[in-house]
């Protein structure tokens, strides 16, 4: 097992964004399923027709949640710019560049910027 960072490429792999997609909208579906009380048992004035509208509203819930995922996803994966791609990250993305800075001295870490005189 090497140690070397991974490159923005291999943290855009397809099957992951698709796994992500997917665990999103199962969510989606058992939180629609729930709050319409499918799952309960012995629940009393409830038929099969309320049920299998239930197991249709879920699915359709969970479908939409996959695709809307995917398209935000894929919009956002957009943004970034193709020569990065290669660049390994070795950092959060949404750090500042001034936080890789070392301190002048021991003490001064995380005070903020020392005095001009």
């Amino acid at each position: 097992m090497t140690d070397k960072n991974p490159t923005r490429r291999d943290l855009m792999r397809p099957v992951q964004l698709l796994g992500f997609a997917l665990l999103a909208a199962l969510f989606a579906g058992i939180v629609t399923l729930v709050s319409m009380g499918v799952l309960q048992e012995g629940r009393p004035g409830q038929d099969v027709d309320q049920q299998l509208r239930a197991w249709a509203v879920g699915g359709i819930v969970a479908g939409i949640t996959f695709i809307a995922t995917l398209v935000i996803m894929a919009l956002l994966l957009l943004v970034i710019d193709p020569a990065q791609v290669a660049k390994p990250v070795d950092r959060g993305l949404l750090l500042d560049p001034e936080d890789d800075a070392a301190p002048d001295a021991p003490g001064d870490a995380g005070r903020g910027p020392r005095s001009p005189h």
